[in-house]
């Protein structure tokens, strides 16, 4: 095996669990003072159900099987982490299961802050292992596997954009279409309680991306370095993107929308940090960070009550990170020449392009459908919404019998 790859996985694994924790202060932060642990907790019980579902079933769907089997599905030769080994040749499989684990548990924990302070816990203990299955499973199978639906038509996607925040995006706009408005909302002003949280938790966030991207490459080499620089550089392009936007609307820059901003570049190079250039990542962030301020404002005319914004972030700043690969895809910055990789900024034909468009749209339509059928099953069943007077006493209390603050 070698050791340095698999060290470097190995940390990039690590780094992309301490997303999950990060992203419960993010969200947290951006809350009510009397729902804060109940995002902490729908952040955090991803990380004890997804890795049980991910090392039974989960993995052996999403990833076993090439040529000669499904292009929709894996199969359950490798359930249970059958057969799968601690090392073969100079790769550890084992490993490779472990590291695509974090990407699967932080992607339901996504879907959290577009739902908060009035989904049950109940009902989203049980929407995770169900949406991971029926939504998660396939789209990892279409897009990474070898002989994968999508993988096999030419599309790109480096690190997870289609797969995880395309799709997440699309389940979070689902899922509120079923649920409903907070109560109040949006005529009653429901301000962020604590927004250095925020800001630590965009810091922690930013830090596990490096991880979550880079680790991509799944070896230290050039397009590791590549998609590391890339990481830093559309993120911090997006920020100053999103804080123009916001000035020129509103006369004045927020810490929130400097957090925001970062979260929104760091999703749209997620599909494409392996792909192409620092200058295409600057670009990225650059669409990126102005096009997820705007549309995140489009929610109060819209009139759905995405609580923190994922749709605004991560569906619209993953479909633009998707997108534009097929604008800026450069496959000579890695000392190569692939037309197939190449957006047409670079010499490419249309077809990348397509291929871009039809994919993250795909995903989108089939996350959307399915959580909304997943959603209304819960809601027949155990219900999905908190009591009135649960939601105007705080999720804390009713819900978790605890409170953050004394």
């Amino acid at each position: 095996m070698d050791a340095i790859n698999a060290l470097w996985i190995m940390v990039s694994a690590a780094l992309v669990l301490l997303m999950v924790p990060g992203l419960a202060l993010f969200y947290g932060g951006m809350g009510r003072s009397k729902n804060m642990l109940n995002m902490l907790m729908m952040n955090v019980i991803c990380l004890g159900i997804v890795p049980v579902v991910w090392i039974t079933v989960g993995y052996s769907l999403s990833s076993n099987g090439g040529e000669g089997t499904s292009q929709w599905i894996g199969n359950l030769d490798s359930a249970f982490l059958n057969d799968v080994p601690l090392v073969d040749g100079t790769e550890s499989p084992l490993l490779l299961v472990f590291f695509a684990l974090t990407f699967a548990s932080i992607t339901p924990a996504l879907i959290s802050g577009a739902v908060a302070d009035r989904m049950k816990f109940s009902a989203w203990v049980a929407f995770v292992p169900i949406w991971l299955l029926v939504v998660f499973v396939p789209a990892w199978a279409w897009v990474f596997r070898s002989n994968g639906f999508l993988q096999a038509r030419g599309s790109l996607d480096f690190a997870g954009g289609t797969v995880v925040h395309v799709a997440a995006g699309a389940a979070a706009l689902a899922l509120v279409t079923v649920l409903g408005n907070r109560r109040g909302w949006p005529e009653e002003p429901m301000p962020p309680h604590n927004l250095p949280f925020t800001m630590i938790g965009a810091g922690l966030l930013w830090f596990g991306w490096f991880g979550f991207n880079a680790g991509s490459a799944l070896a230290v080499d050039g397009v590791a370095v590549q998609a590391f620089v890339n990481t830093f550089i559309a993120g911090a392009v997006a920020m100053l993107s999103w804080l123009i936007v916001e000035r020129m609307m509103d006369g004045h820059a927020t810490s929130l929308g400097a957090a925001s901003g970062i979260v929104a570049g760091l999703v749209a190079i997620t599909p494409g940090a392996g792909f192409m250039g620092t200058w295409g990542a600057a670009f990225v962030g650059l669409i990126a960070g102005a096009a997820c301020a705007l549309a995140v404002r489009a929610k109060f005319k819209l009139g759905y009550d995405d609580a923190f914004d994922v749709v605004g972030v991560h569906l619209i700043g993953g479909l633009i990170g998707g997108i534009l690969i097929g604008l800026v895809a450069d496959s000579s910055v890695f000392g190569e020449v692939n037309e197939a990789n190449d957006g047409l900024f670079a010499g490419g034909g249309p077809d990348l392009l397509i291929e871009q468009i039809f994919a993250n749209v795909f995903v989108l339509l089939f996350s959307f459908v399915a959580t909304f059928i997943i959603a209304h099953v819960i809601k027949a069943t155990i219900g999905l919404r908190v009591s009135d007077s649960d939601e105007t006493v705080g999720l804390d209390s009713a819900q978790h019998a605890e409170s953050a603050y004394s």
